[in-house]
């Protein structure tokens, strides 16, 4: 990790001044888009830049932040390891969150309000306003700041990232499997409907005996969680079953959640909790 201060002796609020961290993937991915932001940024505010090799650097960088304003030059990824580490931290009520979206990965970002060009995602982070917004946090201390899947639906922003984060693994596995056996020429079959237990403050949305294509979970305005169950069809269309809960359990045989730009599990039940207005993020006012 390396800093770069660009303090110039002058007296500063600790609004005007930013941890910048640069996600290595940003860096590699375009740099074009990272350097501009980074001149942005300085011309408006004392910036210390760090840039961190892998997640564990990331996460002491944020740690050692002082009363500086953290900022994120990265995709989707990067924003969920900075918002991660500071509630793990339990530094979340002290300090907004600012993130430039630089990366294939952005749907987050956009869902979430921030300005995707690199010049006005960075206007936001100086002059925009903090808005607190609700987190849904699991019984692993895991986060999830936009939307929870199961089973998860694999991003086409995120390149068809494989679950261990290595695309080109699955491309060699793929490979292999060619070698190893013949074609088919009839598609395979579509993954089998899921058997899940959902319960919604402790009342039960549908249990095992309903097969279902999958289900949602986002954090509401309101400190309650926004839940989706779509049913598995025969005939006609089925009707979503929803809820409104502060706490959702979803437990069956072994399941993979997507939580925003990350597959977890498989795990065998998990339970999500509302936090509400627990994380900060600057916005264009």
């Amino acid at each position: 990790m390396l800093p770069e201060d660009s303090e110039k002796g002058r007296t500063l609020s600790a609004r005007d001044q930013l941890l910048v961290v640069i996600d290595p993937v940003a860096r590699r991915t375009d740099g074009e888009s990272v350097r501009i932001a980074k001149d942005v940024l300085g011309a408006g505010a004392a910036i210390r830049i760090c840039l961190p090799e892998g997640p564990e650097d990331f996460a002491k960088a944020l740690a050692r932040r002082g009363a500086r304003r953290p900022v994120v030059i990265g995709d989707d990824r990067a924003l969920l390891r900075a918002v991660t580490a500071l509630h793990r931290e339990r530094e979340l009520d002290s300090c907004a969150v600012s993130v430039v979206p630089v990366g294939a990965a952005q749907a987050l970002s956009r869902a979430l309000g921030v300005p995707l060009g690199a010049v006005a995602a960075a206007r936001a982070v100086l002059e925009g306003a903090e808005r607190r917004l609700d987190l849904l946090v699991d019984d692993s201390d895991g986060v999830v700041l936009g939307t929870l899947r199961i089973p998860p639906v694999v991003s086409a922003a995120a390149g068809g990232t494989a679950v261990d984060g290595r695309p080109w693994l699955r491309t060699c596995q793929s490979f292999v499997r060619t070698l190893a056996r013949p074609a088919r020429v009839a598609s395979a079959p579509g993954p089998a409907p899921a058997r899940l237990r959902v319960e919604a403050d402790g009342v039960l949305v549908v249990d095992l005996d309903q097969p279902v294509e999958g289900v949602s979970v986002r954090p509401g305005a309101d400190g309650l969680a926004e839940v989706e169950v779509r049913p598995t069809s025969v005939g006609a269309a089925a009707e979503a079953l929803r809820a409104r809960a502060r706490t959702i359990t979803v437990s069956g045989a072994d399941f993979r959640y997507r939580a925003d730009a990350v597959v977890g599990g498989p795990v065998r039940t998990r339970t999500w909790s509302v936090r509400a207005s627990a994380w900060g993020l600057m916005l264009p006012r």
